[in-house]
């Protein structure tokens, strides 16, 4: 029986868990197995960079963590091997970068997670995982809003040239 220090150690951590995963825009759940110590560096490294937390967590840690959150849905894939990913600002950076090690890596298996609150599955993580960046959308949206006003300055212009154009015809016939 643990005693009451390491329970009360654990609850705490399930506190300060809990409020990761309800503060977080999304959230991945994998499993790692056969991760080799290289490429879970590097893994690292590139979710650090994209503000992403990743951390492997006791499936019993877990377990409390999502039912006092309200997930219990995502307590079914906690068996074996599991790492959570969790981001605050971009809920599709997790997705991402965890598609794309998997890639790569065939016994790297993601088994679901979480968007804005709403329990995903696995396939919905891979959908996830090819959308572009919030930055990319945002400058395709404002492209697709700037081009008919760069077509109306373009004739306008065009106008004005030809206007420019048939005026110094004029000048250059009478002189």
């Amino acid at each position: 029986m643990p005693s009451a220090k390491i329970l009360e150690a654990k609850k705490q951590t399930v506190q300060e868990l809990c409020e990761k995963v309800k503060n977080a825009q999304g959230g991945v759940l994998v499993n790692y197995y056969k991760t080799n110590v290289a490429d879970d560096t590097a893994l690292r490294k590139s979710l650090r960079e994209a503000g992403v937390e990743y951390a492997v967590i006791k499936n019993s840690i877990l377990r409390h963590t999502f039912t006092e959150a309200g997930m219990e849905d995502l307590n079914q894939h906690l068996e074996g091997m599991t790492a959570l990913a969790v981001s605050a600002d971009d809920a599709v950076a997790p997705a991402r970068i965890l598609a794309k090690f998997g890639e790569t890596h065939p016994d790297f298996a993601i088994k679901g997670g979480f968007v804005e609150g709403k329990i995903v599955d696995s396939d919905s993580i891979l959908r996830l995982s090819k959308l572009p960046t919030k930055d990319v959308m945002i400058a395709t949206v404002l492209g697709a809003l700037n081009a008919p006003i760069t077509g109306l300055v373009t004739v306008l212009n065009g106008n004005i040239r030809g206007l420019a154009c048939a005026l110094a015809a004029i000048r250059d016939q009478k002189a």
